[in-house]
């Protein structure tokens, strides 16, 4: 089971930092994903971290601004985001794909098979 939390309302250039934990679960063998919803649009990818490797990819439009990381001890992967903007506004929704490879990047919504419940990002102009 994936929990994310860390959402809020903050105004435009400001800062959040997303968590997601895993229970029941490591994340040592696993691939972790942020994808994020806006209003009326489809889910959209954000941003992966490979669980051996370390390797990133980002979306362009958060390249340099938002950075993902994780910390297998403690079972949780981060986003942090920052020079926030007002499209930046989402449900954002981590995601967990397993992967034996350990340098796999998925960055589509249906390479992934667990999924947390989603926090609202709110940036005001």
């Amino acid at each position: 089971q994936l929990q994310a939390s860390g959402g809020g309302r903050v105004q435009a250039w400001g800062s959040l930092r997303l968590s997601c934990a895993a229970s029941g679960r490591t994340y040592s063998s696993y691939a972790n994903g942020w994808f994020r919803q806006a209003p009326g649009k489809e889910r959209a990818f954000v941003a992966v971290i490979s669980w051996s490797s370390g390797d990133t990819l980002y979306a362009d439009s958060v390249k340099g601004r938002f950075t993902i990381s994780r910390d297998i001890a403690k079972n949780t992967v981060y986003l942090q985001m920052d020079s926030l903007k007002p499209e930046d506004t989402a449900v954002y929704y981590c995601a967990a794909e397993l992967d034996p490879t350990g340098r796999a990047t998925p960055a589509l919504q249906s390479e992934y098979n667990y999924w947390g419940q989603g926090t609202q990002v709110t940036v005001s102009s």
